[in-house]
């Protein structure tokens, strides 16, 4: 119970501070939106895309931006920790009775909380262009989004932790995720891919997170793709938790 509610206290200081901040919200769906209207119409007209041909190419377009929120704006969460590393705040946090997994929860989840109303706000974007989700699906997807928070979260606490240089952060940060979401298939399907690129998208977990998604918003709730995107984001977002947690227990300044 303790942890849990130092979870919670943790949780309302900084998400008090991200809704009374909402320009930094905005500016991390500026990039979404953008894909949205300037590049989804386009997929309509490339050859082989037979995903469209019985629906919108939003419909198959819009869960992989959900995957794609997910991976920048959690992943760059480190650098707040970096600095608060650097002005003495998480120095200040480590000696009170908050406990340190606490710590790293309630920042978490904030960021879940955030990433989550993200995911809605591209959602009802996108319902005027020809996105018809069914609701059972849809708050599956928002719950695979909000593990997938969580997996990026951990990981960035995790190597800000580890870093603690912003500019060293930085380039870690983005030389892993470029990588990871070219060979997700969000923008467009692996299919289309030589048979060497599809390889390497297999060992992507991020890769069953966006076909998990696309079967959903397609309403195939029972689907495969699925159960593994579920039990491959969920056991890998536990597993960081874990290491994250013992990182955060272990540090000093």
């Amino acid at each position: 119970m303790g942890t849990l509610r130092d979870t919670l206290v943790v949780f309302r200081r900084y998400f008090r501070r991200a809704i009374t901040s909402p320009l930094l919200v905005s500016v991390s769906l500026v990039q979404p939106i953008l894909y949205l209207l300037l590049f989804a119409p386009l997929l309509t007209s490339v050859p082989g895309l037979s995903h469209f041909a019985s629906g919108s190419a939003y419909q198959w377009f819009v869960p992989g931006l959900m995957i794609q929120i997910a991976i920048f704006s959690i992943s760059s969460g480190g650098w707040s920790l970096i600095s608060e590393l650097r002005s003495g705040v998480l120095e200040r946090m480590w000696v009170t009775p908050v406990s340190r997994l606490g710590l790293l929860l309630g920042r978490v989840l904030r960021d879940i909380a955030t990433l989550v109303a993200q995911a809605v706000i591209i959602v009802a974007v996108a319902i005027p262009f020809g996105l018809a989700p069914r609701l059972p699906a849809l708050l599956l997807a928002f719950l695979l989004v909000a593990l997938l928070g969580l997996l990026m979260a951990t990981v960035s606490y995790m190597g800000a932790l580890k870093i603690r240089n912003e500019d060293a952060f930085g380039s870690v940060v983005f030389g892993a995720t470029l990588p990871l979401m070219l060979l997700s298939g969000m923008l467009l399907p692996m299919s289309l891919a030589p048979r060497w690129l599809q390889g390497l998208a297999d060992v992507n977990p991020l890769l069953y997170a966006v076909n998990a998604e696309r079967a959903l918003f397609a309403g195939n709730v029972a689907s495969a793709s699925v159960i593994t995107g579920f039990a491959v984001i969920g056991g890998l977002a536990v597993l960081a938790v874990g290491l994250a947690s013992r990182e955060f227990r272990q540090a000093t300044v």
